[in-house]
């Protein structure tokens, strides 16, 4: 009796992962996971957790709805893994609640901005090998990111050079627009399809109008040799 009694009382939520440790953090549930050679997001992790500790861990990729389950969720913690992927719904269902979320020191080269829009949580996204394009140009306008970390961003690769090794706020704000050369790309694409268009027509028509033309000739050659030909018979 015991033993059902115990089955009954003990809420299924409050479950802990066996390679986690859940315990009560000024009267909330914490879940460290720090250091436990995870190579995945657990997939027991209590409902009333508020504070998640993944850090230091081997996770390569957040999938989506990774985190859907946990709403009372506050922090998140995934600083110093291997992630390199982050999928686009990767932090639905948790993106009102969450106060900070770290991705620190991971392998990160770029995110869907998709993925952010909907975050109020302070974002540490420093010490990654970053990609200086538009799309993290984007993030780093729309979200709130912890400016304690703001100048560790820094551009693995790039579009020029130049910008290798730098801080991305410090080609910002020495006036480089990532966003307006992907703008001039696409415009010149469009440029150069139009006018591949524009000349196809063009060679459509003289090949139309020579084609007449020569059946034109053909036919006018022709009624000219009728009259020759009924002469010629008389």
């Amino acid at each position: 009796q015991a033993f059902f009694c115990l089955l009954l009382c003990v809420p299924w939520g409050s479950s802990c992962p066996p390679s986690c440790q859940c315990t009560e953090r000024a009267g909330a549930k914490a879940v460290l996971c720090s250091s436990r050679h995870l190579e995945e997001i657990p997939k027991d992790i209590p409902k009333d957790a508020v504070f998640l500790k993944l850090d230091a861990n081997s996770i390569t990729r957040i999938p989506s709805n990774a985190f859907r389950h946990l709403s009372h969720l506050e922090e998140l913690d995934l600083s110093r893994n291997a992630i390199e992927k982050i999928d686009r719904a990767a932090f639905k269902g948790v993106a009102a609640g969450l106060r900070t979320l770290d991705l620190s020191s991971n392998r990160i080269r770029s995110i869907p901005k998709e993925a952010l829009l909907a975050l109020n949580a302070k974002l540490r996204l420093a010490n990654n090998p970053w990609h200086c394009e538009c799309a993290l140009q984007e993030v780093l306008w729309e979200a709130r990111l912890d400016p304690d970390s703001v100048q560790d961003i820094t551009c693995h690769t790039a579009p020029r050079e130049e910008y290798v090794g730098k801080p991305l706020l410090q080609v910002l704000d020495a006036g480089v627009n990532f966003c307006s050369v992907r703008q001039r790309t696409t415009d010149v694409a469009m440029f150069i399809t139009m006018f591949g268009w524009f000349a196809m027509v063009i060679v459509y028509v003289i090949c139309y109008v020579r084609h007449n033309r020569e059946d034109t000739c053909k036919h006018v050659d022709y009624l000219k040799s009728l009259p020759s030909a009924q002469g010629h018979a008389e």
